[in-house]
C-alpha cells in the first residue's frame, strides 16, 4: 500500500534501518513498518559460522604440504561489518549480494598468511607432526589480524584437522617409517635376545658361583673335619699319655707300696724269726725226748707213742718183740680214758 511494508527478523540477526541515509532504528530481531522508497535495510547474521580451509605451503626442505582445517567465528560488531560489506536485504528479506564469501576468503587469507612463515621454517616431518603448533599460530594470527578486526569479527576457534604431504612423499615417509619401525623391531628382537643371553649368562655364572661356593664350603667342611679329627686324635693321644702317666704313677706308687709291704713283711718275718730263734735257742741243746716230756700235750698216749718210736729206732737191736692182743687192748683203753 503506497510503498509501506512490514518486515520481521529473527533474534540472531542484527538489523539496521536506514532512512534517507540516516539510521532510523537498529537492533536484534526487529519487526517494523517502513516506507520502501526512502528506506534501506541491512541484516547482519550474528550466529557463529564455520569456515573450512585448505591451502598448500612449502616447507624448509622444499616439500609441498597441504594444511586442512576449520575456523569458527561470529560477528562481534555488526555496525562495523555493515560499513565494510553490503548486507542489504530486499522487501522479502533476501540479500541483494552474497558477501559471506568475502568474509570466508579474507579469513582464509589471514590464516594462510599466519601459517606461511611457520611452515617455511619447518622440515616436512616437523610440519606433518606440528599440526598443533600450526593451529596455535593460525589462531594467534587471526586474533591479531587487522583485517579481521576491521570486519568486526571474533575468532572463536581454530582447528587444524590434517597436515599432509604429497602422495609420493607420504609413501616415501611411510616406507621410511616402516623401515625404521622394522629396524626398531629388529633391534628390539636383538635386544631381547641379547638380554635373554645375558640373563642366561648371569644364571650360569650364578650357578657356577653357587657350585664354587658349595665346593668351597665342602672343602672348608672337609678341612674342618680333618682339623677336628686331628684335634680329637691329639686330645686322645694326650689323654692316653695322661692315662699312661697316671697308670705309671699308680703302678709306681703300687710298686713302692709293694716294696714297702715286702720290706715290712720281711722285717716282720725277721722279727718273728728272731723272736722264734730267741725263743727256741734254749731248746736247741735239749734232747727231743726231754722236749716231748715237757710239752703241754705230753700224756700217757704220748708216752706209749714215744715208747713205740724208741722201739722202732732200736729195732735192729731187738731180736723178737711180741705184742699181744691184750696189751694193745689195754693200751687202747687207756688212750680212750
Amino acid at each position: 500500500m503506497l510503498g509501506i511494508r512490514f518486515i520481521k527478523f529473527d533474534a540472531m540477526t542484527y538489523v539496521i534501518h536506514y532512512k534517507k541515509g540516516r539510521v532510523a532504528r537498529e537492533g536484534r530481531g526487529l519487526a517494523f513498518y517502513y516506507y520502501e522508497p526512502s528506506s534501506s535495510i541491512a541484516a547482519i547474521p550474528l550466529g557463529s559460522n564455520d569456515v573450512p580451509f585448505i591451502f598448500n605451503e612449502q616447507t624448509q626442505d622444499y616439500q609441498t604440504i597441504s594444511v586442512q582445517g576449520q575456523v569458527s567465528y561470529r560477528v562481534k560488531d555488526a555496525k562495523k561489518l555493515a560499513e565494510v560489506l553490503d548486507f542489504t536485504v530486499d522487501a522479502e528479506g533476501i540479500y541483494k549480494k552474497d558477501e559471506s564469501e568475502k568474509i570466508t576468503q579474507r579469513i582464509i587469507n589471514e590464516a594462510q598468511t599466519s601459517t606461511s612463515a611457520l611452515v617455511h621454517s619447518l622440515t616436512l616431518k616437523e610440519a606433518i607432526r606440528g599440526a598443533k603448533s600450526i593451529e596455535e599460530k593460525i589462531s594467534a594470527g587471526l586474533k591479531n589480524a587487522v583485517a579481521v578486526d576491521a570486519l568486526g569479527l571474533e575468532i572463536l576457534s581454530v582447528n587444524v584437522l590434517a597436515v599432509k604431504g604429497t602422495p609420493e612423499m607420504e609413501r616415501a615417509l611411510e616406507a621410511e617409517t616402516r623401515e625404521a619401525l622394522q629396524q626398531g623391531a629388529d633391534q628390539a628382537i636383538y635386544a631381547r635376545r641379547n638380554f635373554a643371553v645375558e640373563q642366561e649368562r648371569k644364571i650360569k655364572e650364578s650357578e657356577l658361583n653357587t657350585e664354587i661356593a658349595v665346593e668351597e664350603k665342602k672343602k672348608q667342611i672337609v678341612e674342618k673335619k680333618a682339623e677336628t679329627e686331628l684335634l680329637t686324635a691329639e686330645n686322645n693321644r694326650k689323654l692316653r699319655e695322661t692315662k699312661i702317666k697316671a697308670d705309671i704313677a699308680v703302678e709306681t706308687e703300687r710298686q713302692k707300696l709293694i716294696d714297702t709291704r715286702v720290706q715290712n713283711s720281711r722285717k716282720e718275718a725277721d722279727a718273728q724269726g728272731y723272736a722264734i730263734e730267741t725263743l727256741l735257742k734254749p731248746y736247741r741243746s735239749m734232747d727231743w725226748k726231754t722236749l716231748a716230756a715237757i710239752g703241754k700235750e705230753f700224756n700217757a698216749n704220748s708216752q706209749v707213742a714215744m715208747a713205740f718210736r724208741l722201739l722202732a729206732e732200736n729195732a735192729e737191736k731187738i731180736g723178737t718183740l711180741k705184742i699181744t692182743h691184750d696189751l694193745l687192748q689195754s693200751l687202747t683203753n687207756s688212750k680212750d680214758t
